[in-house]
């Protein structure tokens, strides 16, 4: 007699365990994309907040 995957104990959870692990390397990359992608302008927009913010406090 053979089993499918589904009788197997513990199986679905390893699938459930696998398709978190490829979604989370998923949205992991697609950060990592837009990061590479703006990276530039976010360094620029940091660096405006930051010299604004000393125009008002003296000692910057």
């Amino acid at each position: 007699m053979t089993t499918s995957g589904a009788e197997v104990p513990g199986v679905q959870a390893g699938q459930g365990m696998v398709e978190f692990a490829l979604i989370l390397a998923l949205v992991a990359l697609i950060v990592i994309v837009a990061l590479i992608a703006t990276g530039g302008q976010v360094i620029n927009l940091y660096s405006d907040i930051v010299q604004t913010m000393c125009n008002y406090h003296a000692g910057c």
